[in-house]
């Protein structure tokens, strides 16, 4: 059995495959600072003291990586493969500065490849919204990176001392008749009008019509409000899935 891990900024990803199937997924807050109990009691309980795992991690939070490798090594006796230290996701890295990419955009972008092959633009809906572009070629050719939905959320609710926190759900109007109806509206028709108008332009500059790919956790939301898409919402955890079939 495969344990993949993919440690976000806002939460962590975690999914179990048993014979190449996806049979287990959770997902667990990540807590800042790094709490060295609060992570292996998350894991025991998932694992239930069972050795029998490889473990691969995925990572963008460097002190939560250290915790779980130190981890999964004393009290399971496994070494956890580290994307990006212990394996090289396998694509061409065009950024100016490979090493500042995160590692989850990179196992994004090899999962859709591999399953689409090339030509594509992958928006992850998490702590930021990626947009990954991947060349026909299998070139990671870079993306652009803009706030989170749950993270404008907060951070207007933060600013504007009448504006208070909502939780997203979808919604049938455009324009709203209340402050919650209102701002609901702002996050899902603005969301999809942006990802349309990056998307044509990310087109334009490439020359060509490359396909969309969705994952995270509001691009089945969010694909409500924009131009048809493929939705992929497991995409980072295939990805590792792949990766770990490398070494």
């Amino acid at each position: 059995m495969l344990l993949v891990i993919d440690v976000g900024n806002t939460t962590i990803n975690v999914g179990i495959f048993e014979k190449g199937r996806l049979t287990f997924m959770k997902k667990i807050i990540t807590r800042k600072p790094a709490s060295k109990k609060y992570y292996p009691a998350e894991f025991k309980k998932i694992l239930k003291n069972k050795k029998s795992y490889s473990v691969i991690i995925s990572s963008v939070v460097p002190d939560v990586t250290r915790i779980l490798s130190r981890f999964f090594t004393a009290h399971f006796g496994m070494k956890p493969v580290i994307v990006g230290r212990d394996v090289i996701v396998p694509l061409k890295n065009l950024y100016r500065n490979p090493k500042q990419v995160g590692q989850d955009r990179l196992v994004n972008a090899y999962a859709a490849y591999k399953k689409y092959g090339g030509g594509l633009i992958i928006i992850d809906f998490g702590t930021a919204v990626t947009f990954d572009v991947v060349s026909k070629k299998g070139e990671y050719l870079g993306g652009i990176i803009v706030p989170g939905i749950e993270t404008s959320l907060r951070t207007l609710s933060q600013k504007a001392a009448l504006l208070p926190r909502i939780k997203i759900k979808n919604i049938k109007t455009l324009i709203g008749k209340d402050t919650k109806t209102s701002m609901l509206s702002g996050v899902l028709h603005g969301y999809g009008a942006l990802c349309n108008g990056l998307v044509t332009k990310i087109r334009s500059d490439v020359g060509s019509p490359y396909k969309v790919i969705f994952t995270g956790g509001h691009a089945r939301l969010i694909s409500k409000f924009c131009n048809p898409c493929s939705i992929q919402p497991n995409l980072t955890l295939e990805g590792l899935k792949l990766i770990h079939k490398m070494i």
